[in-house]
């Protein structure tokens, strides 16, 4: 757990990380030496090998509950690289991915000037030397790509990010048919179902290329320039040096560069005011006029069963209200519909708490493991059942005993089972499930759709009722807001989940005339005002003359 949620914290570290240069070294390699192993090999036992094993295979304790898998060192194959597909990866290569990471993956930052607990770069060098012992491969020189001038370059020329080279890379990718994977939009729906694997046999989800905090390797167009041209070794990526002219490849990346999400920077999401109905298509043009808000989310590792692979790590809002309702529309990236429900599947808590349930240290941690079982995707409002007094909020994990949350639950199986597509709940803590309310207290209705790539639902709910379970929508009032969500086709459900922490909403009051009339008789006054201690300093300075 404690490697994951340094890896959730070196992603939004990382998410601006500069071009390839900027994780360079600040010197020359220090050659390796006895001493240099001797520390390379504590450090590699302390803080690695609960991940990439005590003998660098890729099987620590931990392996199992990540997606994706630790490296396996001793096959000497490393997907980052500046070097050409199939090659070994250049001394800086592997600096560089140790420094700052993967975004997206368990694999930390471990740079000092990164995160407080970092390696400094004398550290950093000992820990790639010992990690280099475990694959014979760099003990040859006849495969040293230096030597055997196999070290990729960028391009000599490089043309700014402009709007004709996006367009012109766009082209490549189309005629590249890097949409296979990748899908139209670069979400990650090419693909039909987890049917790409990687060489050691274990499913590939495509990466959605629109989510920069996932993209392992870098953001910039230098980084993605690089994965084109040496692939990335392991993997369904191929490498298109040969296929692609270096114009073509720097104009591909700036493609993908455009694609990429910028995210909000605000908490509060502005409920807007409209006259007349509320459209329930999330297509409709009028959804636009609201002010969308990014909720980041991450996985449940709380309470057990603790989630270290979630899938859903972004979520747009936007809401709308009238003088009888209030409707959200939530929309997020998943490549796969999902709608088959398997509540008999679903982990019971206690049991993997239970050591011994899995692997001792899975089961210590309450990790859940990693699966691929298919259950329904599924997404949730949460508020509190009353509105906060001041800062204090029920816990944003289902709340607790004393203060209770009320939850809007969408279910893409849509009446299967017995379940209705949308249900209302109240829940008193993680420990118990929520409780659903009766029949006919249900009164949140949902509209949802699914287009390449993308989910968006429209949840919907007269703004008072009469039930005191419910949360009621007061003008000018912040209200907390929190999302949890369930991509079904990457074995979530129930307390396997995404979660975000509170956010707020507000239903934007009109202001009162008043508050006009009272700005311009403040205006008319401190004019008025200004002007008599103008003439009358005009006065006296003329009375002394």
């Amino acid at each position: 757990m404690r490697c994951r949620m340094l890896g959730v914290l070196a992603a939004l570290l990382l998410a601006s990380a500069a071009a390839i240069s900027a994780e360079l070294p600040s010197g020359p390699k220090p050659g390796a030496t006895d001493a240099s192993l001797v520390q390379g090999a504590q450090i590699y036992l302390q803080r690695c090998s609960f991940c990439h094993g005590l003998l660098g295979d890729g099987n620590g304790p931990a392996a199992d509950a990540l997606d994706p898998r630790p490296r396996d060192f001793t096959l000497g194959t490393f997907k980052f690289r500046t070097t050409q597909s199939g090659e070994l990866p250049l001394d800086e290569d592997l600096f560089r991915t140790v420094s700052r990471g993967l975004p997206g993956t368990a694999m930390q930052a471990f740079d000092s000037d990164l995160i407080k607990n970092g390696l400094d770069e004398a550290e950093r060098w000992a820990v790639i030397d010992y990690i280099k012992t475990f694959a014979v491969e760099f003990e040859d020189p006849e495969l040293d790509p230096v030597e055997n001038g196999l070290v990729v370059t960028l391009p000599s020329e490089r043309p700014p990010y402009s709007e004709a080279l996006v367009a012109e890379g766009k082209e490549v990718f189309e005629h590249a048919k890097c949409w296979e994977c990748h899908g139209k939009l670069g979400r990650g729906d090419g693909q039909e179902s987890f049917d790409r694997t990687d060489d050691w046999g274990f499913p590939i989800r495509i990466r959605n290329v629109t989510h920069p905090w996932k993209i392992k390797a870098g953001t910039e167009v230098e980084d993605i320039y690089m994965r084109f041209s040496t692939g990335i070794n392991g993997t369904p990526m191929p490498s298109f040096a040969d296929a692609l002219s270096e114009q073509e490849r720097w104009a591909l990346a700036n493609f993908i560069k455009s694609l990429q999400h910028q995210l909000t920077d605000h908490q509060v999401l502005k409920a807007h005011e409209i006259e007349g109905e509320i459209p329930p298509d999330p297509a409709d043009e009028t959804w636009l006029a609201a002010e969308p808000m990014d909720v980041r989310l991450t996985g449940q590792v709380i309470a057990a069963p603790r989630w270290q692979n979630p899938s859903i790590e972004m979520a747009t809002i936007r809401a709308l209200f009238n003088q009888t309702e209030i409707a959200f529309l939530i929309q997020w990236d998943d490549p796969f519909v999902d709608v088959t429900h398997r509540g008999e599947a679903e982990i019971d808590p206690q049991e993997i708490s239970r050591v011994g349930a899995f692997s001792s240290y899975v089961a210590a941690n309450g990790m859940a493991p990693r699966q691929l079982e298919t259950f329904r995707d599924a997404v949730a409002l949460q508020f509190p059942v009353k509105l906060p007094e001041g800062t204090k909020k029920p816990h944003f994990f289902r709340g607790d005993s004393s203060n209770p949350v009320h939850l809007w639950q969408w279910h893409s199986d849509q009446d299967q089972a017995g379940y209705p597509e949308i249900r209302e709940s109240n829940a008193r803590g993680w420990k118990q499930p929520p409780k659903v309310q009766a029949a006919e207290a249900q009164q949140v209705s949902a509209n949802a759709s699914w287009d390449q790539g993308r989910w968006r639902v429209v949840m919907r709910r007269p703004l008072q009722t009469e039930d005191r379970n419910d949360i009621q929508f007061v003008k000018g009032r912040f209200i907390p807001l929190a999302l949890n969500a369930w991509d079904g086709s990457n074995g979530e459900h129930g307390l396997i989940m995404s979660l975000s922490t509170w956010h707020s909403v507000i239903l934007e009051a009109p202001v009162p005339p008043t508050v006009y009339l009272y700005t311009l008789l403040a205006v008319l006054l401190s004019g008025g005002l200004g002007l008599w201690l103008v003439r009358r300093e005009r006065l006296r300075l003329a009375a002394q003359n």
